[in-house]
């Protein structure tokens, strides 16, 4: 057994070059920064679960598409009010509006129930995942931007 290994052992060595060139740097830059990579599971974590949660709580109205419904519910998709009012739109998720609020310069009129069962949490999330589709790409929306937010929203 002692031999099988020292045999094993010069060929991972006698190989290592070429495994290391020809596998390792590649996988080093796809990587990127090691924070890098960890802040990427982290975004497609929240990714993932805010798409479960427009899915569940908000496309019936938005659709899917995040292209609204005609001139009753705004659409999400390019949506000048989104990355003009971000802060906004955490505590619209959480408490709703009601009144007349402009999306690329139309206007809608139609209440916006809140979700308060919500946490920053799952609002994180889905923040997440409607600013970083459609034509987004606001990044991770981290908890504590969330909570720093909800905890001023006049409700």
């Amino acid at each position: 057994m002692s031999a099988r290994f020292n045999l094993q052992c010069i060929l991972k060595f006698s190989l290592s070059p070429l495994i290391f060139s020809a596998f390792i740097i590649p996988l080093w830059a796809c990587l990127g920064k090691s924070t890098g990579h960890l802040e990427s599971v982290k975004f497609q974590q929240y990714y993932v679960v805010g798409e479960q949660l427009y899915n569940k709580n908000c496309s019936n109205c938005h659709q899917k598409s995040g292209e609204g419904l005609g001139l009753l519910y705004p659409p999400l998709s390019k949506s000048d009010f989104m990355d003009n009012n971000v802060e906004k739109v955490f505590c619209l998720m959480k408490y709703g509006v009601s009144g007349e609020i402009s999306v690329n310069a139309l206007h809608y009129n139609k209440p916006m129930p809140g979700i308060p069962s919500l946490t920053e949490l799952e609002i994180a999330e889905l923040s997440t995942y409607i600013y970083n589709t459609w034509g987004h790409h606001k990044g991770i929306i981290e908890t504590e931007q969330v909570v720093q937010v909800i905890n001023a929203c006049e409700q």
